[in-house]
């Protein structure tokens, strides 16, 4: 039933099966899956979702260089390969105003941080206080990310 197509109307429509020399097994250019309603997002060959590779690991020193938190220090708590976003601490505080879930609760507002994209934000050296782009390098006999303005090598 998988070659089977309706043509014309729904009422009254006929059902018609392809010859078997017009069946074409073509692939698609590009596979997609709903990530929401209005958003589509591209997968790999195995059909997961495609990862931006992003410049910036949980736990690293950061400095918001965009936005509402421009020139803020903090540290990246959690990193969204999928969307390419970052989250980090104390930056982009938003107000959520959260409904009861069972009988008897209250509503609540609370405030979080919700995640900025991983482009607002560069590495931060403590000890000379500037910020940096990364580089990789091979050190003794393994591959480590360090500050190029600095030096100063990152913990991985």
């Amino acid at each position: 039933m998988a070659g089977l197509t309706l043509t014309g109307s729904f009422a009254g429509a006929q059902l018609r099966v392809p010859t078997p020399a017009a069946r074409v097994s073509a692939a698609p250019a590009f596979n997609v899956v709903a990530k929401k309603k209005w958003e589509k997002q591209e997968l790999n060959s195995n059909g997961n979702p495609v990862r931006a590779k992003l410049h910036v690991k949980t736990n690293d020193k950061v400095v918001v260089i965009a936005g509402a938190d421009k020139g803020k220090v903090t540290e990246v708590v959690e990193v969204f390969t999928k969307s390419g976003e970052v989250l980090c601490k104390d930056v982009n505080i938003k107000t959520k105003h959260v409904k009861p879930k069972g009988e008897g609760e209250t509503g609540q507002i609370i405030q979080r941080e919700f995640p900025i994209a991983s482009s607002n934000v560069m590495h931060w050296s403590e000890a000379q206080k500037v910020r940096s782009r990364v580089g990789h390098k091979m050190e003794g006999g393994k591959k480590v990310r360090y500050l190029k303005k600095t030096g100063e090598v990152l913990a991985n």
